[in-house]
């Protein structure tokens, strides 16, 4: 079995809601995690970056930060998709990676990664700084028309979100 044979059989084993397995799994994959994310292959090192998720590895919170720091686009993008899947339940990882996410979010080169970042501050805390952020890529004409479109759907969830609490 290869990495993202492994990840994808992660992901079934957390959506099942087998602990022990998935605890089992992830033991036996978190050292060739950390080497996949040290390959000088930004394939194989995207690979490792979006297995963090499927794997639900909560402790490898600093490893998404160096993919959505790499130089790959796709590296970043899949840092995202796991950040985003791992905050689903408790806004705690996008909220210790919030500025890191509005950069990514308002300045990275990447479109998908800009739209990516947006979306996994929905699953943040609503803070105001955020919804500023999403209502100011939504509101300019200069912004790609999808990224404007996904920052305002998440402006107006984390607003909602804001008058709930």
């Amino acid at each position: 079995m290869n990495l993202p044979e492994a990840a994808a059989r992660a992901d079934e084993l957390a959506q099942a809601g087998e602990v022990r397995a998935l605890a089992d799994l992830r033991s036996q994959w978190d050292e060739e995690i950390e080497a996949a994310a040290r390959d000088a292959d930004y394939r194989v090192r995207a690979q490792a970056y979006r297995a963090v998720g499927q794997f639900r590895f909560r402790q490898k919170l600093e490893l998404l930060r160096r993919g959505l720091e790499d130089e790959s686009p796709a590296c970043r993008g899949s840092a995202l998709l796991s950040l985003e899947l791992l905050s689903r339940e408790a806004p705690g990882a996008v909220n210790a990676m919030r500025p890191l996410l509005h950069e990514l979010a308002s300045h990275d080169s990447n479109a998908a990664v800009r739209r990516l970042a947006v979306m996994s501050l929905k699953n943040g805390s609503p803070q105001s700084d955020t919804i500023r952020l999403l209502g100011g890529l939504a509101d300019t004409d200069e912004e790609d028309r999808e990224l404007r479109q996904a920052a305002q759907r998440v402006a107006a969830l984390l607003t909602k979100k804001s008058r709930e609490r």
